[in-house]
């Protein structure tokens, strides 16, 4: 197996095609660290809080096994034809010779993944004796006898572990022999099956040390330890919340997320990741990035289907709508009455001015301060009408300017986010004062 991980990874290598497609900000650091692993012929633990790919970087290694491998039809365990090692198989091939029956196995068959949780038991990975074959007239000491877990039936393919530290310690100790010595024991009789497989597991950090929930020696034989990370950079994690966030083709409706809006999402969630209000052990995941984007497209979906408009564009009163994104996937370090709410909102604030001023100068709204200052006012809501913005800005002097400057010309909705973002900015900035009402917010001098 892991042979022949290495050789297609070599071919891939020497052909530069691009290996981990979908994986963005892992070129530099886990990529690298994953291809030395295969290299050295080793097996990976990924540790990283939530969201940060490790599964799916594990499901991408299948990419790296060879798209058809030969196998004895009917075995259980996948048999290699030449060099069978399960007694059923051994004595299928002494009697019939190369008249045995062979099938091929594609690359998704020689994939194993499994959730680690406490209530698994050896019979589940390793296997059990099947007490329906001890009353059919065999031996409990015949390998026959056997029903082969997870393991044996990932024979000659990957097997991948998520969670590893919440394997009950027993689980953890019969995993041992499987990592290092390839052969397994169950009920007390050691059955010599020297599997041929890739081990690949994940698990937090907090957990994988010596005082969480994991035993030493099977940290032992993983080869190589891989840290994952969350983006590090804002264009990423707009890369990967472009990605992966759910999308409908709604007839009749055009949705557009200004870059603004996009930078705003992903700052949040980076500010979220230094916060000292919010748990970093267990990780602000990128999930809260995607699942905050399709938000507040839905409620600029929502605001565009009552107002009969075809343009769908989120603003910044469409914000409030990423508390319940945001609130289920955070931890937050102390109790009290500090809330959820209270802690997303002082984000959301300080990565819409964050955003602005790398946006913006402030000595760009010279003109426009003065027209508030003059008595010029400005009214925002989730549910009003895009075409009102577009009345009371162009009877602003100075809003213009700042509107096209974000590209917002033509579309009205695009100027009433373009707007709104402005404003907020503004009032962040103590220039503008805001005045929140039940249904809408003012903003004047």
């Amino acid at each position: 197996m892991k042979a022949e991980l290495r050789a297609n990874l070599i071919t891939a290598l020497r052909a530069k095609r691009p290996l981990f497609t979908g994986i963005a900000g892992y070129d530099q650091t886990v990529i690298p660290q994953v291809e030395n692993a295969i290299l050295s012929g080793q097996d990976i633990i990924f540790l990283g809080e939530r969201g940060q790919a490790k599964t799916r970087m594990a499901r991408l290694l299948g990419e790296l096994l060879d798209p058809l491998i030969p196998a004895i039809a009917g075995c259980e365990i996948n048999d290699e034809p030449f060099v069978p090692i399960c007694a059923a198989c051994r004595a299928r091939v002494a009697a019939e010779g190369d008249a045995v029956e062979i099938h091929w196995i594609g690359r998704d068959q020689r994939y194993t993944e499994k959730l680690a949780t406490p209530d698994i038991a050896i019979a589940d990975l390793i296997g059990e004796v099947d007490p329906i074959k001890v009353a059919e007239g065999r031996y409990l000491s015949d390998e026959l006898t056997i029903h082969y877990g997870l393991l044996p039936r990932t024979h000659r393919g990957i097997f991948a572990l998520n969670e590893l530290p919440d394997l009950a310690e027993r689980v953890q100790v019969g995993l041992l022999n499987v990592m290092e010595e390839r052969d397994v024991q169950i009920r007390g009789y050691k059955v010599r099956l020297p599997l041929d497989l890739f081990v690949v597991a994940s698990a937090n950090p907090e957990d994988y040390t010596n005082r969480g929930r994991i035993i030493t020696p099977l940290k032992d034989r993983f080869g190589s330890q891989i840290r994952t990370h969350y983006p590090r950079e804002i264009a990423i994690e707009i890369a990967i919340m472009e990605q992966e966030r759910q999308a409908y083709p709604d007839e009749g409706m055009v949705t557009t997320v200004p870059g603004y809006m996009k930078e705003l999402l992903a700052e949040l969630s980076h500010l979220a990741r230094k916060s000292p209000e919010i748990s970093q052990r267990s990780g602000v995941s990128v999930r809260v990035t995607i699942s905050n984007y399709e938000n507040i497209v839905s409620n600029a979906t929502k605001r565009a289907l009552r107002n009969g408009e075809n343009a769908v564009v989120p603003r910044i009163s469409d914000l409030p709508s990423v508390v319940s994104s945001t609130a289920g996937k955070i931890e937050l370090e102390s109790v009290g009455d500090v809330t959820e709410e209270k802690v997303i909102d002082r984000l959301c604030q300080r990565a819409v001015l964050n955003v602005f001023n790398r946006t913006f100068a402030l000595v760009e709204f010279e003109g426009l301060l003065a027209s508030f200052a003059k008595g010029a006012t400005m009214h925002v809501s989730a549910a009003l009408p895009a075409q009102e913005y577009v009345k009371q800005a162009l009877q602003i002097p100075g809003m213009k300017g700042a509107v096209g400057k974000l590209g917002a010309a033509g579309s009205p909705a695009a100027v009433a986010a373009a707007v709104e973002f402005v404003l907020e900015g503004l009032h962040l900035s103590r220039k503008l004062n805001k005045e929140r009402g039940a249904d809408r917010a003012t903003f004047r001098a």
